[in-house]
Order: structure tokens, then sequence, then C-alpha cells
């Protein structure tokens, strides 16, 4: 999953008090962001497994720290740490938190088992990636709704091409992801690749956030 674990910051962006937009893209995918950056490091590890699941060539074998829920919530809980001393209130850290937390239980449904709890088996996943038929439908729905909810909740301040640009790059990098042939071995451009496309994203969130405005502030 990517563009559907976006579907939580959207939402989430619906919220009085939440934070910016571009703070909570950076909340949906802190984990795969810390994830990727380990593997670059070495503290985590992956492998490419022609024929591990149906969509997803990835073996996510050792991710203890960023992909357990015990870890998923220390994640979690610095976020909204890092908020607060921003200056947010509890309530905006919250929001920020419960995005972050989220990434854990949207993987769950689409990975083979290789979640776990606490770093150590049961390794826990639901295997979507399996059944490309209904986890495509899936996160293309997740994110489209979200964004719909997202835009119905906020308005324009001018004209931009904001929205629409995200809207592309939701398509061509979610496109990318499903179409295009599978790495044949494990090198650093693979997650570098992914964390420029985070990147790109949170540059879209800002740029998406600083067009609009939460309808609830002119109350």
């Amino acid at each position: 999953m990517f563009i559907g674990h976006y579907s939580a910051a959207l939402i989430a962006a619906t919220q009085r008090d939440a934070p910016k937009l571009g703070m909570l893209f950076v909340a949906a995918q802190i984990v795969d962001i810390g994830f990727f950056t380990f593997v670059l490091t070495g503290i985590e590890a992956m492998r490419i497994t022609p024929g591990i699941s149906a969509m997803n060539p990835m073996d996510l074998y050792d991710m203890p720290y960023t992909h357990s829920l015990i870890g998923t919530c220390a994640w979690a809980a610095g976020f909204a740490l890092i908020l607060r001393a921003l200056g947010a209130s509890w309530r905006t850290c919250l929001i920020g938190g419960l995005v972050v937390v989220s990434h854990w239980f949207l993987d769950l449904i689409v990975h083979t088992p290789d979640l776990t709890l606490a770093g150590a088996p049961p390794k826990l996943g639901l295997g979507l990636w399996n059944h490309p038929l209904i986890e495509m439908p899936l996160e293309i729905g997740l994110t489209a709704g979200a964004l719909w909810l997202y835009l119905r909740s906020s308005q324009p301040i001018r004209r931009s091409f904001a929205v629409p640009g995200l809207l592309l790059f939701f398509g061509a990098v979610q496109a990318f992801n499903w179409f295009s042939p599978p790495p044949a071995t494990l090198d650093p451009s693979v997650p570098i690749s992914a964390l420029i496309a985070y990147g790109m994203a949170i540059c879209l969130a800002i740029w998406v956030s600083r067009t609009r405005f939460y309808r609830g502030e002119d109350e």
C-alpha cells in the first residue's frame, strides 16, 4: 500500500486543530520513511523475492523498529512530542499520533505475514497483496473517498493546480508501483526512490494546504 496510507492523513485534515496537511503526510508515512532509511544504514533489512506475493516482490523480513505495533506506537509518540515541542495543542498531537499508528493497521490488511506486535513472531498480515482485484480498488477507493472528504471540508483560497498535481502524482506513483517491472535485486536505488517519492508527496501536500483553508475557520 502506498497512496492508501495518505487516506488517514486526508481524513485527519478534516478535523479542527489537525496538523497541517504536509505534517499529516509525514505522519502517514513516517514509519516507511524510517524503514527505508534503516535499510540504507543496515539497521533493518529487506530483500527482493519474486513471487513472495502477487503484487509486491519485497520480502520485509527484518523490521522490528518500524513495523512492529510497539515500534509504530513509539514513532507515533515521538511524532506527537515533536508537534508539542513546536507549540501544537495536545489535541493536535493526538491527531498526528493516530495518523502514524494508522500505518500499521493499513499495512496489516495488505501485507503477507511480516508485521509483528513487538518485533518477534508471530508475524501478521492478511495478505491482500495476493488478491489484486480486491487490493487495488480498495486502495483507490480509500484514497479517493478521503480526498473527497478533505476537499468537502476545505475551501480554495485561489485557483491553483495543487490538487490536480497531487492527483496526478498519486496516479503516476501508484501505477508505477503496481505495473512497473520489479527490481531484479536490491540496491540503494530502491529505498532512495521510495524516500524521494515520500518527499514529493509531502511537498505536494504543503502546496495543497497553502491553497485551501478549513471551512470551520470562518465559523
